[in-house]
Parts: C-alpha cells; structure tokens; sequence
C-alpha cells in the first residue's frame, strides 16, 4: 500500500503541474482583462493595478511566481473581490458546494443502486423497462432543464419551496437543487448498477450459491460486492464534480457555493479566482481516484495495490 500511494503521487503531481500550466495560459489567451471596464481607467490607474497585481510582468514570470505562490497554499488575491483573497472566497464556498454535493451523491447512491438491483432482478421484466426508461430519461435531459422545471412547479405553481437562495442551509433551500443535481447521478448509478448486477448474477460462483441453496438475500449480497466496482469507478470524478460544485444549479439556484464563483470569474476575468477552481477541482478529481482505487481492493480481495 505505501508504494502504491507514493506511485500514485508521484503521477498525480505532474498531472496537476500540466492541468495548472493549461488553464493558466488559456485563461489569458481570451480577450480582455481583469480590470476592463465598460469606462476605461484612466492609464495611470491602470498601470497601478497592473504593478500592484504583477500583470506588468512577462508572462513566463507571472507563470513561475503564481507556480511559487500555490506551492506555499497562495491562491492569490481575487481581482474582481477585492477585499478577498481566493482561499477567503473558497472558505465560504466551499462548504455550501459539499453540504449540496455531498447530500446529492448519498441521495444517488441511495435510489440509484436500489434502482439497478431491482431492474437486474427483474431482468426483460415491466420494472426493468420502466427503470431502464426513466434511468435513460434522466441522463438525457441537463440540469439546466431540470432547474427550471422544479423551480416552476414547486416553487412559483404550487409554492410549497423557495425557488432559490441559500438561508443558511434551511432544509427547504436545498432540496430542489440536491434533486436537481441527483436525478442525473441516479440515472447513470441505476444504469451502472444494473449492468453489472445482471453480469454478476449468471458469474459461477453465484450459481454455486444458487445449488447450495443459499438464501435469496445472501446471493444478491454477494453479486452486489462484485457488481459496485463499475459503480466506485464512476465515483471518483462524479463526487469530485458534486463536492467541488455544480455551476449551473448554484448560478441558477443563487447559491453560493465555488461554481457560482467560478462563472462570476470566468465572466470577470478574474485570472485567480478560475486558477484556484481548476485547481481545487483537480485535487478533488486525484484524490477521489486514488480513494476509488483503495476502495477497489476493499470491495474485491482479488484486486492487490502494488
């Protein structure tokens, strides 16, 4: 296990070095700047902010000192909050995108592998097509349909939820936005689920089970182990995208969570507060890989970490 996590670290490093060096050049290849306005500065103004900020200097130099600033955990100064820095925003953020992704992905968990067992259990059966249905229905439609829809049905038809805001985390705020970010997860897990349940149910040591006339219960236990690899597989980038948050249902939902200050950024030009997304969402993303790959030993004795 040791060796393994070090291998793994030593991937993870050069990838996130290439993922930072990417989103940094890009992000100023786009036109316009952090401190274009609709009423220009006046060009002492400007030639300040830039000074102050470091945007005066050759690029390859802003690159190597944002490089020297992440190693020591400086996000950097937001340009666009600027009484804020990019770890202050993401401190408040943060904690609004994981309370949301976190109760979403237990909520697809949940429904999605119970959705997948059922349907493999009855296989070409009625249940089996209504949830291979509303499962395909579910990947199909985007969230950004899915919003909306909820919104005017639960909160402007028959307001029984408010259509938006954040309210500390009252319960009735999050629930359309956790649904709204979980129908689709469900539709995939229930997909997954099912696949490889109806794959691990004919596996010889099922039928082994089956002629010793082992309980029901134990058989699908035994067939669900092998079947939720697929399933822990898909985990790794879907939580990261949820705990790290979902752009279109905080901008939608006005929550305050990261990918609500990732689109303001975007929109803002503001170079540090994208960089520090891209980066938490890469940290995520490894780490929930890595987490997926341990799991994967656990679930499966036949699987060894080297």
């Amino acid at each position: 296990m040791p060796s393994f996590l070090l291998h793994r670290l030593a991937v993870a490093l050069p990838t996130l070095l290439v993922i930072v060096t990417i989103a940094f050049f890009l992000i100023r290849v786009a036109p316009g700047g952090p401190f274009d306005l609709d009423r220009p500065l006046e060009a002492k103004v400007m030639e300040n902010l830039n000074r102050i900020y470091k945007l005066d200097r050759p690029l390859h130099e802003q690159y190597l000192l944002y490089l020297g600033a992440l190693l020591h955990g400086d996000l950097g100064p937001s340009f666009y909050y600027r009484d804020f820095t990019v770890a202050e925003l993401f401190a408040k953020g943060l904690p609004v995108s994981m309370a949301l992704g976190g109760l979403a992905l237990l909520l697809a968990l949940a429904l999605g592998i119970a959705l997948g067992v059922l349907a493999a259990l009855r296989q070409n059966q009625p249940v089996d097509h209504a949830v291979t249905a509303v499962a395909t229905f579910g990947i199909t439609v985007p969230t950004f349909v899915t919003a909306p829809a909820l919104q005017i049905l639960f909160g402007l038809m028959l307001a029984w939820l408010p259509v938006g805001g954040w309210d500390g985390g009252a319960p009735k705020n999050l629930l359309l936005p956790v649904i709204t970010l979980a129908l689709p997860q469900i539709a995939v897990i229930a997909r997954l689920t099912r696949a490889a349940m109806i794959e691990a149910l004919q596996a010889h040591h099922i039928r082994t089970l089956r002629a010793q006339g082992l309980a029901r219960t134990t058989i699908v236990g035994h067939a669900l182990r092998g079947a939720l690899l697929p399933v822990v597989s898909y985990l790794g980038p879907a939580a990261a995208a949820l705990l790290t948050g979902s752009v279109v249902v905080e901008t939608i939902f006005g929550l305050p969570g990261v990918g609500r200050y990732f689109v303001e950024g975007a929109l803002n030009r503001d170079y540090t507060l994208v960089m520090g997304t891209v980066v938490l969402v890469a940290v995520f993303v490894l780490v929930f890989n890595l987490l997926v790959d341990v799991a994967y030993a656990l679930i499966d004795p036949r699987v060894r970490l080297g």
